[in-house]
């Protein structure tokens, strides 16, 4: 289930990346090309309506060809409108483990320190998110050093709505 969460959220986040494109048509008007379906559509005072098949001169000179049923050929402005930006490195990349992982630390404030929380509704992909940690630190290089689930897990730890801590006596969750 969180595979396919986290999943989700790369595919949200490449789909805000693709950003429709748009450019002025010489004789006026501007098109627009939905970066999911290359549909064009033009806007003309106010008005949009499906760019018709052929080829349109754009203001800058250049040609773009659009395909029976409205679909636009990508030329390279679209194409390189649609390329995600470089990754930023995040704060913890390359950072040692020192004690428990984060989403061992996880684990302890959600399901308790003895599993006295089990039942709650986070608990489960608490351990999900722990099991791929170990498995990504297992099949590391440097075991040591925090994966991208551990980042994970430092933003879960943050969720204070979805990962509530374990509130029975004695959860041991405190001890890091």
């Amino acid at each position: 289930m969180i595979r396919l969460l986290l999943s989700a959220i790369a595919i949200c986040v490449t789909c805000a990346a693709a950003a429709e494109w748009s450019s002025r048509l010489q004789g006026g008007g501007t098109v627009m090309v939905n970066p999911d379906t290359n549909q064009a559509t033009v806007t003309t005072d106010g008005v949009t309506t499906p760019l018709w098949q052929g080829t349109h001169r754009l203001q800058d000179g250049s040609v773009l060809i659009i395909n029976r049923g409205g679909v636009a050929v990508p030329n390279e402005p679209i194409l390189q409108s649609r390329q995600l930006p470089p990754a930023i490195p995040e704060d913890w990349e390359d950072v040692q483990v020192v004690g428990y992982s984060p989403c061992e630390k996880l684990v302890r404030r959600v399901c308790g320190g003895s599993d006295q929380c089990a039942d709650e509704q986070a608990c489960n992909p608490s351990r999900q998110l722990l099991s791929m940690e170990q498995e990504e630190r297992n099949t590391s290089s440097n075991r040591n050093l925090m994966t991208y689930t551990s980042g994970q897990c430092l933003k879960a730890l943050q969720d204070n709505d979805f990962f509530t801590a374990c509130k029975l006596a004695g959860n041991g969750a405190g001890a890091e």
